[in-house]
């Protein structure tokens, strides 16, 4: 998989989508007008960052911080990164 993001990237949620934390899902989702994602694991601490004013980078960097003992851990968001833009639930905002 081509990674494209890069660490000044910012991105928001695109249009006509929601993150919330859905209690029947016992997780974060994504709401949009075809449906519902639910995001496992980590993929929810990296959403839930996203918010039109970090740049990557940045949550990077707060991620590493939460999770210190996480092996990997930039590959992993850089990956929830790309995935997030190739379905188009983020939209960059820079």
């Amino acid at each position: 998989m081509e990674n494209n993001i890069q660490h000044a990237d910012i991105y928001a949620l695109a249009f006509h989508h929601r993150f919330q934390w859905e209690e029947a899902q016992n997780s974060y989702v994504i709401l949009f007008p075809e449906g519902m994602v639910k995001l496992h694991g980590g993929a929810g601490e990296v959403i839930k960052r996203v918010d039109g004013k970090a740049s990557v980078g940045d949550i990077v960097a707060e991620l590493k911080a939460a999770f210190p003992d996480a092996t990997n851990i930039e590959t992993d968001i850089l990956g929830m990164f790309d995935l997030a833009v190739g379905k188009d639930w983020l939209r960059k905002v820079n």
